[in-house]
């Protein structure tokens, strides 16, 4: 290919509103173009580094069994109906209606469509299991679609959805779309973990993200730094401490006139951030579906996990209490609130940690004052006790092995172990070996198309531009001429090479705009083209080229045999 041929619109600026990385080098680059809030155009140059991602996944999709197909964007109520989630999916999923007024969604993801198709098509164990896969377009509607195509409302999915007559199959599938997703995430050339996760409101039993590793990333992962151990920080087990201290404090009230963060109080009293007890007040239910005022206690040092919290009994659609029912509660505003002497009953939820403090310091829910001295059985009832904070570095890993430690990831792909949760919603059934109905367990994997891209170059990049790994570069070399008299020979060089390098397998482009050396090298640059071939009048003369890999700093001169043994491979 040539680039006179081709649409390659560059920028020098970087865009004041792109946010992170990715999203600056992608408009600077031209590989998207802003349509409208969370929707992008893909340039020519853009897609061209979507489709090596898409073929990759469906390389190994299909090695692993998958079947390709393709299900509607547009789906009617009547099946998000059968699930529930035409309610429970919120905000984000998009209705419209027709001209007849029948209700549709843009669909975020297709459980509910492949369910109905598999339900028309598949009646018998004999034909299980089965893993059905597409590459489409998805919407999700993003309160704040931001950071380019990285929280874009449209984007392109590969979802696959796989159907089995027992656990034992489910689990084989599962860890077969594992172990593929390990395959393409390691032949695009991402440095990635997967870690155990929350399913969420896809459900399911298991569930495992595959993060790309970059600062930039919205998600933490806790990992052991001795074993293979690791997880979202969202699901990261908080391992109880050791046993509680005897009391050794007498009980007292101590003035706290401003001092309103367990920070400033700790710094008042000149004690340690960990023997104070955080509490955050909430709405719950009881045991009658009633509303309950709930006093969740972390340590200071400490934050709650709303995932871990949302999980205990009465807790599942929990909501920051107001300040109104703070004052009926515990008579006392923000600031200084605390388990000792509520004004009515309250639910007191202690996190693992603060079960295990003795002498330690709560609000006292009057204002200006804590209490300090505090201990369990002897000033306050045993709370009930539950893992309801993020784990920090150097917590003991869940694993037993190592102490954990913490980075930031991108997520890029999640398998979900589904159960029998949408087939038997939507009542699919199919023959077991015994003639009896059952309903088939089902998996469900998706993976970010184009959220890889932006992902790859928040770990790509360097200052002048994207460092693309080779599988996903839009081109893999470039040939470029250095020619300002037109000379023919100079010309005719370049274009044997480029096609002698194309004929050997290598992706290239040859770079003919007859732009002067700075400029064209900066877009080869930006663009992330991994390898460089200069074409010019004094090498020719010479019988070499002069080539410089995009991750080094210097070039090398290089005559043919010793170019083609570098890029080709062996």
């Amino acid at each position: 290919m040539r680039l006179s041929q081709f649409h390659l619109r560059t920028e020098k600026e970087t865009p004041a509103d792109a946010e992170i990385v990715s999203h600056q080098l992608m408009l600077r680059a031209g590989m998207i173009r802003k349509l409208a809030a969370g929707l992008y155009t893909w340039s020519p140059l853009g897609l061209r580094v979507l489709r090596k991602v898409e073929s990759v996944v469906r390389e190994e999709m299909n090695r692993a069994g998958a079947i390709e197909m393709a299900m509607p964007s547009i789906q009617p109520r009547e099946l998000w109906e059968e699930t529930g989630r035409w309610a429970k999916f919120g905000p984000q999923l998009l209705k419209i209606r027709d001209r007849k007024e029948q209700e549709y969604c843009f669909t975020p993801t297709a459980e509910e469509a492949v369910t109905d198709f598999f339900r028309q098509e598949i009646a018998s164990y004999k034909q299980l299991p089965v893993n059905f896969y597409q590459v489409t377009t998805k919407f999700r509607d993003e309160i704040r679609p931001r950071f380019g195509v990285m929280r874009a409302r449209e984007f392109i999915m590969k979802d696959a959805y796989s159907f089995h007559v027992d656990e034992a199959s489910l689990h084989a599938g599962y860890r077969g779309m594992y172990e593929a997703y390990t395959c393409i995430f390691t032949r695009l050339g991402l440095k990635f973990r997967a870690v155990a996760a929350d399913t969420g409101a896809i459900g399911g039993s298991a569930s495992h993200e595959f993060h790309v590793l970059a600062d930039s990333g919205e998600d933490s992962i806790a990992y052991s730094d001795t074993s293979d151990y690791a997880a979202n920080v969202e699901l990261a087990e908080a391992l109880a401490p050791g046993p509680r201290p005897a009391a050794g404090e007498a009980l007292r009230e101590v003035a706290t006139p401003t001092q309103k963060t367990c920070e400033d109080v700790a710094a008042l009293l000149g004690i340690a951030l960990q023997r104070t007890a955080k509490s955050v007040a909430l709405m719950g239910h009881d045991a009658e579906g009633r509303d309950q005022f709930v006093l969740a206690l972390v340590r200071g040092d400490h934050l709650v996990n709303e995932i871990k919290l949302g999980k205990l009994p009465g807790m599942t659609d929990s909501r920051l209490a107001t300040e109104a029912e703070i004052l009926e509660f515990l008579g006392s505003e923000p600031g200084f609130l605390g388990p000792l002497q509520p004004r009515k009953p309250i639910r007191v939820i202690a996190d693992r940690s603060v079960a295990a403090l003795a002498d330690f310091v709560i609000g006292a829910n009057k204002p200006g004052f804590h209490i300090a001295g505090v201990n369990w059985g002897r000033d306050l009832p045993e709370p009930e006790v539950a893992d309801i904070r993020n784990v920090v570095a150097g917590d003991p890993s869940p694993d037993g092995q190592g102490r954990l430690g913490l980075c930031r990831g991108i997520e890029v792909g999640h398998v979900f172990a589904l159960g029998r949760k949408y087939s038997e919603a939507m009542r699919c059934t199919v023959l077991d070996a015994g003639g009896k109905s059952v309903h088939p367990a089902m998996g469900c994997y998706g993976i970010g198309i184009s959220r890889i891209v932006a992902a790859a170059i928040e770990q790509n990049h360097d200052a002048a531009g994207i460092r693309w790994p080779a599988a996903i570069a839009p081109w893999q070399v470039a040939v470029c001429v250095i020619n300002p008299k037109n000379d023919p020979e100079i010309a005719a060089a370049a274009e044997a090479l480029h096609a002698e390098l194309n004929a050997s397998g290598l992706d290239c482009v040859l770079d003919d705009r007859g732009l002067r050396p700075g400029a064209m090298f900066a877009d080869i640059e930006l663009i992330g083209i991994p390898h460089r071939i200069v074409v010019s009048a004094r090498g020719l003369a010479a019988g070499t080229f002069e080539y410089r890999a995009r991750s080094e700093t210097e070039s090398e001169t290089l005559d043919r045999s010793a170019l083609l043994a570098k890029l080709l491979p062996t």
